[in-house]
Formats: C-alpha cells, sequence, structure tokens
C-alpha cells in the first residue's frame, strides 16, 4: 500500500550549484549526501515537512541521470511514494498493467528499497516505490 509521497526527485548539471540553490530556497541545509553507485548517481537529500527533494546528478555517461539530461532540461525527473511492502506493491501493480523496471527491488539511497516503473505506463511519469529497510 502506497503510504504517502515520499520525495521528488530533480535531475541537476551540477550537484554542488543546486545544492546552494535549494539550501538558499528552502532556508535549510540538507540533511544528507550519498553516493550510490549502482546507479552512477551522487544524491542530496532535503527535508521539506513531511517530505523530501532528492537532487541527483549523474557519475558518469551511462547513469540514468546523465542519459536524462541529455534530453530534457534540469527539473523533475520522478515522483516518488512510499510504501509499507515494497514486494506486495509491485505484484499489485504488474497484476494492474502497470510495467516495472526491475522484477526485484533494489537498494537505493537514503537506506531504501527502490523500484521504478516505466513512464510509459504511468501517464509519463517516472514512478519509484521506496520501502525503509529495517
Amino acid at each position: 500500500m502506497i503510504t504517502n509521497l515520499e520525495h521528488l526527485g530533480l535531475a541537476v548539471n551540477d550537484l554542488e550549484a543546486a545544492t546552494a540553490l535549494y539550501t538558499t530556497l528552502l532556508g535549510a541545509a540538507p540533511y544528507k549526501k550519498e553516493h550510490v553507485a549502482s546507479e552512477s548517481v551522487d544524491t542530496v537529500f532535503f527535508q521539506v515537512g513531511g517530505s523530501k527533494i532528492e537532487l541527483l546528478a549523474g557519475t558518469s555517461p551511462d547513469s540514468a541521470i546523465t542519459k536524462f539530461l541529455a534530453k530534457k532540461p534540469e527539473g523533475i525527473h520522478h515522483v516518488a511514494f512510499e510504501v509499507d511492502d515494497i514486494r506486495a506493491e509491485m505484484a499489485r501493480l504488474k497484476g494492474e498493467g502497470f510495467v516495472l523496471l526491475h522484477e526485484e527491488p533494489k537498494r537505493g539511497a537514503d537506506n531504501k528499497l527502490v523500484c521504478f516503473v516505466h513512464p510509459k505506463s504511468a501517464a509519463g511519469v517516472l514512478v519509484e516505490l521506496c520501502q525503509t529497510i529495517k
């Protein structure tokens, strides 16, 4: 079951500049910076009330973020929803006809298991499901 909006993922070209901009915009420093080697991405997280903003910058030419930014301008990359049981939610969505990018959840940033729903099956929006690893 989807329990809430977990975060908005924003693709950026210059993580340092974007971090400075969002620190000023939000009036608060990020609470976490993390490199996710499996995705070739560096991330920065800001807490905004009960949700988060995740800045993402690719660290290699084959990174999904680098490829995204080669086609589109900086901005919203994905919308992430927190789930209480990621495998059950993956099965439910697959049963409803959604296309998942992975058959099994992967370890993501911020201590989460993650799975993405293909934008072609979600009205053009890349959707991330995430469950906190306990």
